[in-house]
């Protein structure tokens, strides 16, 4: 069937139950009769590429779209509260909805990012007219990701305030591209945390500083932000494309593990892109598109016929599994070993290797996850080469070696100060020595948490972000552990002051132990066949 025209109505007044009045723009598919309606909630704008990309590119194909601003920008009423309203507001978005005479009683919902936490916000609480979500590069809870390990994400939290401080302004598409350049320059300035968003902004960032307050005890703050409790009650068929790279892909496999667990069948898509790779977003699309066909038209045909399709790096080709983790896979455990290598033998008998972290000059960081820029694997020999990280490397591979899963450290460790960070990060080195950023991990170390021994060495855990890689023949794998990854994380002072307003800093040495009774090591996704 021939693409329709489209015919937009801007403007549309929507009213919140505060009083507060959101604006709206439909674009309608002229000719349809009752069609599907689309949800799009942003905060970045209802115009321009939004428009193109969510508005015109729907209803071009049969569905009529709704995209509204959120409060606080681009014409909405009220105050942005960062994902403090999008609960109440996108119910109230529902219900003028289906009090307008074009709605057809069938409903889905599509977004990266924010966009898609908004779609989170209420889909357990939408009714049975939501038939489907597409959500793309996002969460149900953008807790953990500010939070990494318990560290705090300080480069994508500041680029994300300083972001939106600047987007609905007459230059704020210059802000936007300008966020990461000014937050760097900030991040490395040297001043408390708290100083840092009248550095980057030009001005105070209330929720920042919400970050800030509340790293120490989350709990109160977060309540009303976080829906992964619910993601399983949720009826509506969804599909999910996230990116190795993205700064929210722990979570987001962790929304799909939820659904799988309540017995739901989500699609999920995860490919080799970054959070702000335009790329994701035309598979993003074009996967929408089908999904949307199949739920709310009854066309099944655009449906691939396993629900996961990963991207196998390394490999560099694209393969389909019924479920995620991928069947046959199984742990398997990398010692690290005297003489800092690494290997699937025992550990053997050995002194612990040693490395100071000092936060007055914080172990830098290469590649990793972050939230706008390029986070695709980069060399990271130049890290390697500091005398603040350990690197732990593996034989010569004999054969092509697949790892599609999650990944975790299983570390004993031993600080001179009970306030630490401990960073590990996997690297694949090629036969010329090059040594490329794989996934990486965190883990913010506390009085208590976790314990230690009678000894003073503590037994820790580190997540690290899920793969799909080979490493290929000829190649090795490599660890390193550090105490820094910084600024993507903010540096750990070693005293346990405020986060915001911590001065004080205090160098610390680490000790990590690996013999039979301490086995550290990183735990690897191996998938055979």
């Amino acid at each position: 069937m021939p693409p329709y025209r489209v015919l937009l109505q801007r403007d549309l007044p929507v009213p919140m139950t505060d009083g507060v009045t959101l604006l709206a723009d439909r674009y309608v598919p002229v000719g349809a009769v009752r069609p599907p309606t689309v949800l799009v909630r942003s905060p970045y704008g209802r115009r321009g590429v939004f428009g193109l990309a969510f508005g015109r590119a729907f209803a071009r194909r049969g569905f009529q779209v709704v995209l509204q601003s959120c409060r606080g920008g681009f014409g909405s009423g009220g105050l942005l509260d960062p994902l403090g309203d999008e609960h109440e507001d996108g119910l109230a978005t529902l219900a003028w909805l289906r009090g307008q005479p074009w709605y057809g009683g069938s409903l889905a919902m599509h977004g990266p990012s924010y966009l898609g936490y908004a779609q989170w916000a209420i889909a357990p609480f939408a009714g049975p007219d939501l038939k489907a979500m597409a959500t793309s590069v996002t969460a149900s809870q953008f807790r953990d990701a500010a939070y990494v390990g318990g560290a705090f994400a300080l480069e994508s939290s500041l680029i994300w305030t300083t972001l939106t401080a600047s987007m609905d302004t007459r230059f704020g598409g210059a802000g936007a591209l300008l966020a990461p350049r000014r937050t760097r320059r900030a991040a490395l300035s040297g001043r408390p945390l708290g100083e840092l968003d009248v550095l980057s902004a030009g001005r105070g960032l209330p929720f920042f500083q919400d970050l800030l307050a509340h790293h120490a005890d989350p709990a109160a703050y977060w309540g009303r932000r976080d829906f992964s409790a619910s993601v399983g009650e949720v009826e509506a068929a969804v599909t999910m494309v996230g990116g190795w790279y993205d700064v929210f892909l722990p979570w987001q496999v962790k929304d799909y593990t939820t659904m799988r667990a309540a017995g739901r069948r989500p699609y999920l898509t995860i490919g080799p892109w970054y959070h702000a790779d335009i790329r994701h977003g035309r598979v993003a699309n074009a996967d929408a598109l089908a999904w949307f066909r199949a739920h709310l038209l009854g066309d099944p045909s655009g449906l691939r016929e396993q629900p996961v399709r990963l991207y196998v790096t390394g490999a560099g080709e694209w393969r389909d599994y019924p479920d995620w983790p991928v069947p046959g896979m199984r742990e398997q455990r990398w010692h690290l070993q005297p003489g800092l290598a690494l290997s699937t033998g025992n550990p053997r008998e050995g002194d612990p290797d040693r490395y100071r972290y000092d936060p007055a000059h914080p172990t830098p960081v290469l590649g990793g996850p972050v939230l706008l820029g390029n986070s695709e694997p980069r060399d990271n020999r130049r890290l390697e080469a500091r005398r603040d990280v350990l690197v732990y490397t593996g034989p010569e591979l004999r054969e092509d070696t697949d790892m599609i899963g999650p990944v975790s450290a299983d570390l004993y460790l031993r600080s001179s100060t009970e306030h630490a960070d401990v960073v590990v990060r996997v690297c694949d080195v090629h036969p010329d020595g090059a040594s490329y950023n794989v996934c990486e991990g965190v883990r913010r170390l506390s009085p208590g948490a976790p314990p230690a021994g009678s000894d003073g060495i503590r037994r820790v855990r580190v997540d690290l972000w899920p793969v799909g890689h080979r490493f290929r023949r000829g190649h090795r794998i490599r660890l390193h552990v550090a105490g820094g990854a910084y600024p993507r994380i903010a540096r750990n002072l070693g005293t346990g002051e405020p986060l915001g307003t911590g001065r004080t800093m205090v160098a610390a040495d680490h000790e990590v132990f690996h013999d039979p009774a301490h086995p550290s090591a990183v735990v690897l996704p191996l998938v055979r066949g």
